[in-house]
């Protein structure tokens, strides 16, 4: 089993480029990060280097998160912050190379003029980040935790993944927002496999390590890795304790059962 740890949430008490080092110490085979702006691209690719981590992806600038942003992309008369701050991301992204780009959408009344405002930023996005090789992805997010939030649900993105059209614009499929929102995930998952660009994993109801609640992420994982999807999940959970390290015993357990299984011991 692959996991990338995502450092917008682990291993926080770190600089970004240490986060690197320490995902690579616990036994993570990639990385994502929210906003890594701050650190200079340089240092990240030299610990991306030094550890030969993968660099899954990165978001899009949420804009005045005080001011009750969260995100920009779909919000009326804020296009050119939006598209301001894709750049930014594609910029960034292309040089630590990185994968993809999670365009985040924001807090919308979900109306026609937000649709529209979204669809023209996204196909901005898609257009940019083409030339740097990147991929763009939109994330359905629950409104337990961000109310308003202008996608909410699977079938949103895959229905406009698909009216676009756009080769490098991709669904995140986050299990936590989507068990919130509306559950049965394996068969969500199957579904829309075929515009899946990643997947992140966390407990549901109190967004912990995923080795509790409402998911059996054992089970649901290996539905997952037999539908084909072979990339790093994206570990994107608060830690319950002090530090990351405390509870990575459910990364242990993955590691024990790979070490168990029948093709690694023919190996």
């Amino acid at each position: 089993m692959n996991f990338s740890a995502n450092l917008g949430f682990l291993f926080t008490e770190l600089a970004l480029p240490d986060r690197i080092r320490a995902a690579k110490a616990a036994g993570f085979s990639a990385v994502e990060c929210h906003f890594p702006y701050s650190t200079p691209p340089a240092e990240i690719s030299a610990a991306l280097r030094e550890t030969e981590l993968s660099m899954l992806g990165l978001n899009t600038v949420p804009g005045d998160v005080l001011a009750g942003d969260f995100g920009l992309a779909a919000v009326p008369g804020r296009e050119q912050d939006a598209r301001d701050a894709i750049d930014m991301a594609v910029r960034y992204g292309a040089a630590i190379g990185a994968g993809n780009v999670h365009v985040m959408a924001g807090k919308t009344d979900a109306g026609a003029q937000a649709d529209t405002t979204y669809r023209a930023n996204l196909k901005y996005a898609c257009d940019v980040a083409a030339t740097a090789g990147l991929n763009i992805l939109i994330e359905p997010i629950n409104h337990r935790d961000v109310p308003g939030y202008h996608i909410s649900r699977v079938e949103q993105a895959a229905d406009l993944i698909g009216a676009l059209a756009l080769p490098n614009l991709r669904l995140m499929f986050d299990c936590y927002h989507t068990q919130i929102m509306q559950g049965d995930l394996t068969e969500r998952l199957r579904r829309h496999m075929d515009v899946i660009g990643h997947i992140q994993i966390a407990a549901v109801p109190d967004r912990g390590e995923p080795d509790d609640g409402e998911v059996h992420y054992p089970n649901l994982i290996a539905a997952i890795r037999e539908m084909g999807f072979t990339g790093p999940i994206g570990a994107e959970y608060k830690p319950r304790g002090r530090t990351t390290e405390e509870g990575l015993g459910w990364l242990s357990a993955y590691d024990e059962v790979n070490a168990q299984s029948p093709s690694t011991a023919a190996a």
